[in-house]
């Protein structure tokens, strides 16, 4: 294949935007941002569980402690009441009021103990509304760190797309210019060769593969006519020739 030495040289700045543009397509992928949000959703996920938890508590001991003081004023309503009927004196048999004074004591106890489970669950309810402001006040941080790292995303990725889209566009420019057998032949280079499909020779050496051409090849190199296409016997990119090749 022949090519004009400048559409070669052209052929060189093409293959530098294309390494451009797979190197933003990379950042792209691999923006801190992505991983940061990845952690941040993972831990706001595992939070915001924990919140529901303590907040179902708090809903759960709040039943708890309603129900415990119900069971309260019932037994205080019935002690007073059995203890009104102590005071008014209609009680005349000695065996009624020794039944009636276990009774209020019985009452005494079991208010006693009903009232210790009021503290208790009151204790662990108040434990739940800690445990809830507390975490709720860390998802909120989370949150805002999220929203925060969205937007850097965002911002790093409109960079990105902006010279991206610059970069081609100067690509296709400067691609607009070369024989098309000698493009297509890079392109089909370019997709088996991780992306390069043209390599400067630099001082005897291929910047595709990075192998010095030993004397025999460069010989080759030297007798081709400067419109002959080469290749670097090594790696088989297009070997564009400059002044600094070393022939």
């Amino acid at each position: 294949m022949n090519a004009e030495p400048a559409d070669q040289i052209r052929l060189l700045e093409v293959q530098a935007l294309d390494s451009r543009i797979a190197q933003l397509d990379h950042k792209r992928k691999n923006l801190p941002e992505h991983t940061e949000l990845e952690r941040l959703a993972a831990d706001l996920s595992q939070l915001r569980d924990l919140l529901v938890a303590a907040r179902t508590e708090d809903s759960d001991t709040a039943r708890e402690q309603t129900k415990a003081e119900q069971d309260v004023d019932l037994v205080r309503q019935r002690a007073v009441r059995d203890q009104q009927r102590m005071d008014s004196g209609i009680l005349t048999s000695p065996k009624d009021l020794e039944n009636l004074q276990r009774e209020l004591a019985s009452l005494a106890k079991r208010q006693s103990d009903l009232e210790d489970v009021v503290l208790e669950v009151m204790e662990r309810r108040e434990n739940a509304q800690e445990r809830a402001a507390e975490l709720g006040g860390r998802v909120a941080s989370l949150e805002a760190k999220v929203v925060e790292a969205e937007q850097r995303k965002s911002e790093a990725l409109a960079g990105i797309d902006a010279e991206g889209f610059t970069v081609a566009k100067e690509r296709e420019t400067l691609a607009a210019g070369i024989p098309d057998d000698l493009l297509k032949l890079y392109d089909k280079l370019r997709g088996q060769q991780a992306g390069i499909g043209a390599a400067r020779l630099y001082q005897k050496r291929c910047e595709g593969c990075r192998l010095e051409l030993n004397i025999t090849e460069l010989n080759e190199v030297r007798a081709a006519p400067a419109n002959t296409v080469v290749r670097c016997e090594n790696c088989r990119r297009i070997l564009v020739r400059t002044a600094d090749s070393g022939l």
